[in-house]
């Protein structure tokens, strides 16, 4: 009996650590998605606000 629970409880760590290592992974590959995002929208406000200004020269 205490064989087998010894190897019941690795198994649940591996299991708890691959979980967290997913969620951190995931955070690490969404941080990059997120500064793009931020960056186009930066970039994207940028441009809008070079067009208004252009358009509004050109009335």
């Amino acid at each position: 009996i205490s064989g087998k629970k010894h190897l019941k409880q690795p198994k649940k760590q591996a299991k708890e650590l691959d979980e967290d290592d997913k969620a951190f992974k995931q955070k690490q590959k969404e941080k990059p998605k997120k500064l793009e995002e931020l960056k186009a929208k930066a970039a994207g406000k940028a441009l809008l606000a070079t067009v208004g200004i252009k358009k509004s020269a050109k009335k």
